[in-house]
């Protein structure tokens, strides 16, 4: 039996840390990485230790009827 010790919401959490830093911890220019991060501890919660203070029932999002792209990268505008 192989037993993965991966936290599936950890890139999530890095991702925000990355946004935090890049956007002088302004949290409203992180509100869709937040919201990645929101939806994947919706799935996660029980199994990731990362979801710990995700408020699993607001949204991050000004517009939530916005799909986000469940992708961490954050270029992806085309």
């Amino acid at each position: 039996m192989v037993k993965s010790n991966k936290d599936p919401c950890k890139p999530f959490a890095c991702a925000i840390q990355a946004c935090l830093v890049e956007n002088n911890f302004q949290e409203h220019k992180c509100s869709e990485v937040l919201e990645r991060m929101r939806l994947c501890c919706l799935k996660w919660h029980k199994e990731s230790l990362c979801c710990s203070g995700i408020n699993l029932e607001k949204s991050y999002l000004q517009n939530p009827e916005v799909e986000i792209n469940p992708k961490i990268s954050r270029s992806s505008n085309k």
